[in-house]
């Protein structure tokens, strides 16, 4: 029998959706048996490995690093799943967006008002720079099945990962499709 290769991935958001795997505790031991958690957080695993059954991705798409993994995820990923609010909608991570284009604010951060250095930072691969608009993930990729929840609780990650591993997507109806 063939192991599921699932990963797991954090964008721009605050990994409460990862906590909230982490809440299945003993659960995860029974998917330990049949499924392979090839790329994490958890795991720190530092490069997105090929031939993924399925991803949940965490998080909206906030800068051009967020985008850079989200564009690979899909190009290996069989199955690819929005994991929480912010992944599904933007939700808090968007908040930036009614304000602008974010180079203004960061100029009047740390340029206009007082600081010590007076500049923007920037380093390359260490600040990535951030996108004009923060997106959902839907709206940079294709996305397969969508599990919201602020964070989503750990029952409805479970029931998504139990049909994952069946060969159905996650379920789409009444609470396994409440937000918040």
């Amino acid at each position: 029998m063939t192991r599921a290769r699932i990963a797991t991935a954090w964008l721009g958001g605050c990994s409460g959706c990862h906590m909230s795997l982490l809440d299945m505790d003993e659960w995860l031991f029974e998917l330990a048996q049949v499924a392979d958690i090839v790329y994490s957080p958890i795991a720190d695993v530092k490069i997105f490995p090929e031939d993924v059954d399925a991803t949940l991705v965490e998080g909206a798409i906030a800068n051009e690093d967020n985008l850079e993994l989200a564009l690979e995820i899909r190009a290996k990923s069989r199955l690819v799943i929005s994991f929480g609010d912010c992944a599904v909608t933007g939700n808090v991570t968007a908040m930036r967006n009614p304000l602008g284009d974010p180079q203004q604010i960061l100029q009047s951060v740390y340029v206009d008002a007082p600081d010590r250095d007076g500049q923007i930072p920037v380093e390359p691969g260490i600040v990535p720079p951030l996108l004009p608009q923060v997106l959902p993930v839907h709206k940079a990729i294709r996305v397969d099945a969508f599990l919201p929840g602020c964070p989503p609780p750990a029952d409805r990650i479970q029931a998504a990962l139990e049909a994952l591993l069946e060969g159905a997507l996650p379920p789409n109806r009444g609470e396994a499709i409440r937000f918040g």
